[in-house]
Formats: structure tokens, sequence, C-alpha cells
């Protein structure tokens, strides 16, 4: 079976359990662009709650291009920006030490297209977590791939919808716990910096 899924920007906690789960994922960079979705957002946690990191786009969210074709608007510091606030939000996080390095040459290294960010964003993570995850860039064609059954997740996680609707409830410890309370389904870089080579057998758990 195959997970199909959508491009996403450090996707929740959950779609990683579930790309574990199913260990096969098509990630449909054909998929039209949407806004208010997790192709260009992820949601980390400070002191005082949730916050959402946005990747600016050219030709704005209106738009209806296909994800592959999205560029970022690099006219805004969007990178800089970004990797301040999860230096903010994790640097007294119990891995975050470990991770720093390679996540901000990442975030200093150059890109274009939306749909490039994400896939290093990926392939990144799943490296990190050490899971022998097999993702497929490439159109989904309904009966076209020959890959059997396929369980279709595109768009189902939203960042309106995630907190309310998800019932998969992964748990761990968080930084801020103990002043807000435990927030679910959070960015993937929530779970490795709190746990770190832990995560993967958290995410595996019940699996």
């Amino acid at each position: 079976m195959k997970l199909l899924v959508e491009s996403q920007y450090f996707p929740p906690v959950t779609l990683f359990r579930m790309s574990i789960r199913f260990s096969n994922v098509n990630i449909d960079v054909y998929d039209p662009w949407r806004k208010m979705s997790f192709r260009n957002r992820c949601v980390v946690v400070g002191g005082n709650g949730p916050i959402n990191l946005s990747i600016p786009v050219v030709e704005g969210r209106e738009q209806k291009k296909p994800l592959k074709e999205v560029m970022i608007d690099n006219r805004k510091r969007w990178q800089v920006q970004h990797w301040r606030t999860i230096v903010s939000c994790y640097n007294r996080s119990p891995w975050f030490s470990f991770f720093e390095p390679e996540l901000e040459a990442l975030y200093r290294q150059p890109v274009d297209l939306l749909g490039d960010w994400n896939r290093t964003c990926f392939e990144w993570v799943t490296k990190k977590l050490g899971v022998g995850v097999y993702a497929d860039y490439s159109e989904y064609v309904p009966g076209g791939n020959g890959d059997g059954d396929v369980v279709d997740w595109r768009n189902k996680l939203t960042p309106k919808s995630i907190q309310t609707e998800m019932n998969d409830l992964v748990r761990y410890h968080q930084v801020f716990e103990d002043r807000i309370g435990f927030i679910p389904n959070l960015s993937i870089l929530d779970l490795l910096f709190c746990e770190g080579k832990n995560a993967r057998r958290i995410l595996a758990a019940g699996i």
C-alpha cells in the first residue's frame, strides 16, 4: 500500500507516523496550490503557544499552479526569520544542539521552488529519523501508477483542522508543556528537538 500526500513544509508529526506505517509515500507535486495549507507552512511552539512559519510565494495565495511550479518570494528574508524563530523556540530543548549545524546550513541554502525546498526538508527529516521511507515525487494518476492500494491523504491535514480532527495522537515531552500544556501535531521538528534519537521509536509505537 502507498500513502498519497501533497508536498508539505516540515510536515506535522502525524504525517511522519503515517509515512512509517506505509513506508511507501507518493508526494504529489502536481497537486494544485491551496492557500491555508501545510504546503508553505509549518507550526512550531514557543513559550506563548503555537507559531506559524509561513513561506512567502510569488503570485500570492490565490494562484492555482501545481505545487512544483510555485516560486518562493525570496525578496523577503523568510529563511533568516524562520531560523531565528526556531532557535528562539528550541535552543533549550534537549536535542537542538545536535541538529543545529546541519539545519542551519539547510536554511542558508538558496532555493527558488517551494517543491524543491519541501523535498529537501522531508528527506532531511527521514534521514535524521533513520526510517526506511521511500518517497516518490510524481503526479498521481489513478489506476496508472501500478502501485496497488493507495490511501489518499492529500489535503487531509490542514492548519485549521489538525488540532481538532486527528485522533492519531503522538505523545512526548515538549519544552513548554509545563507552562502551556501539550500541543499535538506540531511540525516534526518539535519531536526531533525534544526526543532526538528516541523520535523513531515514539512514531513507530503501536504500528
